[in-house]
């Protein structure tokens, strides 16, 4: 292999982010080391990405094999389940309105992961070491990371795609301010009897969301986001009663449905870290940002991490790790994580609050989205690729109208 002049990138962790940023880091011509396990095959969610993430997968060539696998997302609803006094109206979103296609497309785990993951073995730019970190020495030029088997690397750049845990930010000394709520999402596939047109519905309701997503086929995935002890009652149902439960609460909206097997519960938290990199390390993905799953935010913007990170680290190749590229970086990042983790964060609170002005103020926005269109129009452009509804309102200023 022919020297590169562009220092070594060093990738810690082997989820969706870790794979991601190991082949985007190598398609811009850096060396990759990945350290990571065997990527986990059996995950039974559902990922929804936005076109800006899909252009991203397409860029890396592993788009078109996804595709037969994942159903488009062409309208997103808003339905207000609560039994509040104050209610929202319902919300549509249609991709037709912002001219697109489709809002993203939703992609089970099964299958991303496992694409990603051959596409990352047959790299030439990217070394494997399927292996986890055991002890981090970050110093003034380099990043060491010693790994379990008693092997070292060392590169100038290490990006933390860890996890919401991260030992990467802990070592560079990145602090996290961590909270749990009091919610667990139940997620699980199910097939029901009538078509979901490629419509994707998000009932909220008091304990949280209760978001149903189109896969192929008269099939959907469900996040449940309720209290703990209930995901736990409601994931011990048999089948037919679960199902009975989940036909219910989406007002049989899909007709009969039938739970596949598989059911997960996952604990609901939100995790900020007070910088994005410091010390050689720059954090990506859940090591970066953790919030509830409402409004497919997660790897989305986790693909926005990488994208930035690559693009910064490329225009200072020879040192990627450096002082001034890892604050360029925390710079780029900081309004785009803080502005999507508050709204999701702040949505979710406004769902579990009892008070009056939170209900109001969440009834209040909804009912500008569902009644005044360039709003919901500049939402879905923000929602998609962040500045793009600012540029789409600055360009309708500037067209002259026609007489």
């Amino acid at each position: 292999m022919e020297h590169n002049d562009k220092a070594r990138i060093l990738v810690a962790g082997s989820g969706p982010a870790g794979l991601i940023a190991a082949l985007g880091f190598a398609e811009a011509g850096f060396d990759v080391t990945l350290v990571g396990p065997e990527a986990n095959t059996a995950d039974g969610r559902t990922t929804a990405l936005m076109n800006p993430a899909l252009k991203v997968l397409d860029r890396l060539g592993v788009l078109a094999e996804l595709r037969p696998q994942a159903a488009p997302l062409k309208v997103m609803r808003i339905v207000d389940a609560t039994r509040r006094l104050i209610r929202s109206p319902t919300v549509t979103f249609r991709a037709s309105e912002i001219d697109e296609e489709q809002f993203g497309l939703n992609l089970p785990n099964k299958a991303l992961i496992p694409i990603l993951a051959r596409a990352v073995s047959a790299h030439d730019g990217i070394h494997w070491l399927k292996s986890t970190v055991e002890s981090w020495r970050l110093d003034a030029d380099q990043a060491h990371a010693r790994l379990a088997d008693g092997s070292e690397v060392s590169a100038s750049l290490a990006v933390a795609a860890d996890g919401r845990l991260s030992p990467a930010r802990e070592a560079a000394g990145i602090r996290a301010s961590a909270r749990s709520y009091p919610q667990s999402a139940l997620v699980l596939n199910f097939g029901h009897r009538s078509e979901h047109g490629f419509v994707s519905t998000e009932f909220h309701t008091e304990t949280g969301p209760f978001t149903q997503v189109p896969l192929p086929g008269r099939r959907s995935s469900l996040v449940w986001v309720v209290k703990p002890e209930t995901a736990q009652e409601l994931a011990a149902l048999d089948d037919a009663t679960l199902s009975t439960r989940i036909e219910e609460q989406m007002q049989s909206m899909l007709g009969r449905v039938s739970v596949e097997p598989g059911r997960q519960v996952y604990p609901l938290s939100a995790a900020s870290p007070g910088r994005f990199a410091q010390n050689r390390v720059a954090l990506v993905g859940e090591a970066a940002h953790v919030f509830p799953p409402i409004g497919a935010q997660g790897l989305n913007l986790g693909i926005r991490d990488i994208e930035d990170l690559i693009g910064i680290a490329s225009e200072n190749s020879s040192d990627p790790g450096s002082r001034r590229t890892l604050a360029a970086y925390d710079t780029r990042r900081r309004p785009d994580i803080w502005a999507r983790s508050g709204a999701v964060n702040l949505l979710n609170m406004s769902l579990l609050s009892d008070m009056l002005p939170a209900q109001l103020a969440r009834s209040a926005g909804l009912n500008a989205l569902g009644s005044f269109a360039p709003l919901r129009a500049f939402f879905m452009r923000e929602g998609l690729r962040p500045g793009s509804g600012f540029r789409a309102i600055a360009g309708g200023l500037r067209k002259p109208t026609a007489h």
